[in-house]
């Protein structure tokens, strides 16, 4: 059989994990397909790659397809985010100069209370706290305003820079950001280094919400259906052989190569495992769906995560938000998820939307067949995003 090749770009990084299983352990073969699977060295590069043709797919931060369909960032070339490829999987941490005035007033690194970090932090903060993020659209950079203006910190109490992920450990050390939010392993990998500490997962703040997008350009989705479709089953395939506990270890070796994330496979087991290490004493934390590929729904493009993401940029880029959460719905493509995965036993919400931090528990939910259950989405102030409110 010959396969044909789908270039697909991405960041090294935990979350890319189910593009890489899928070549790896053959479900892109299974469908027809090979992962030509291109390293990037930043977002840029990957937005780019993807919006000028270099590659046909890409392992996205969910923001960015977003912001260009609301003209934000200098490139409008539309894009569809056809699933979420990963939901959490993000760390904030701090460098040792923070860490050591946060151990002198007696915080406990317990990186579980976003409104005890803040309080912590403000109380050793000499002014705004220089964070460095991944990209300027970026769930990073939402979560981090969002926790920031709805806690002590207030909205003036960070600054955003922006720092390639396998580089931030390097940033931190040298003191050229304050702190980071980042994906794993680099939040891991500035522990190991002594550059800092971690003070909390951002599933925290969000405990849901959509990290990783698979995007394509929208003109390749509709001029090529049959490649989407089988770009999406061996991906979808891949993040649900992933979440399977037993196969931790070797996602984690087939991670860990050089090719791909080139670091110790214990790192990468870490975020895998939710078993994180936040510091260089040794000091261990446990988060249950520190990063999830697959249970409830996670793959899902829930139209009203692309409207709650639409109303933060439009916030902070002082846009008026008259019909973009309507035209960002379309970016997330519920539509073309039903159509591709659908035919492979994924049931399937009977809605596109939903309330944004209403889900305080499991909760079975309406379905194609009757057995979905959607995993708890709040926010850490218990407020609520309502896709339908003007």
């Amino acid at each position: 059989m010959t396969l044909v090749t789908v270039p697909v770009a991405y960041m090294p990084l935990v979350d890319a994990a189910p593009l890489i299983i899928a070549q790896e352990m053959g479900f892109a073969k299974a469908e027809g397909i090979a992962l030509d699977l291109v390293a990037a060295p930043s977002w840029s590069s990957v937005r780019d790659m993807l919006a000028f043709g270099r590659v046909d797919a890409a392992h996205m931060l969910s923001p960015v397809a977003v912001a260009m369909a609301m003209g934000l960032g200098g490139v409008t070339t539309s894009l569809s985010a056809v699933s979420v490829l990963s939901v959490n999987g993000n760390v904030i941490g701090v460098g040792k100069p923070i860490e050591d005035r946060l151990r002198a007033i007696g915080y406990d690194f317990d990186f579980a209370d976003p409104k005890k970090a803040a309080h912590a932090l403000g109380q050793v903060r000499d002014g705004p706290i220089v964070f460095g993020v991944p990209f300027p659209f970026s769930m990073h950079v939402e979560l981090l305003r969002y926790w920031s203006n709805a806690t002590g910190l207030g909205p003036d109490g960070i600054v955003i820079r922006t720092v390639p992920p396998p580089l931030m450990a390097n940033a931190l050390a040298a003191g050229d950001v304050d702190a980071f939010c980042v994906g794993e392993p680099w939040g891991s990998v500035a522990v190991e280094n002594g550059a800092g500490a971690l003070i909390l997962p951002t599933s925290t703040i969000w405990n849901f919400a959509p990290e990783k997008i698979l995007a394509v350009r929208t003109e390749w989705a509709e001029t090529e259906p049959d490649l989407v479709g089988r770009l999406m089953r061996a991906v979808w395939r891949a993040g649900r052989w992933l979440s399977n506990p037993d196969v931790r270890a070797t996602a984690s070796d087939l991670l860990a190569r050089k090719a791909y994330l080139n670091v110790s496979p214990e790192l990468i087991d870490r975020a895998l495992s939710g078993h994180m290490t936040v510091s260089a004493k040794g000091e261990q934390r446990h988060v249950d769906g520190f990063v999830e590929f697959h249970a409830g729904a996670a793959t899902f493009p829930w139209r009203s995560q692309a409207k709650w993401i639409a109303a933060q940029l439009a916030q902070a880029h002082g846009l008026t938000s008259d019909g973009i959460g309507a035209q960002a719905a379309q970016v997330f493509r519920s539509d073309l998820y039903r159509q591709h995965i659908g035919s492979i036993g994924c049931d399937m919400p009977g809605a596109s939307e939903k309330v944004e931090g209403a889900i305080l528990q499991e909760t079975s939910v309406a379905s194609a067949d009757g057995r979905l259950t959607l995993l708890p989405n709040q926010f850490f102030d218990a407020q609520v995003f309502d896709p339908d409110a003007k």
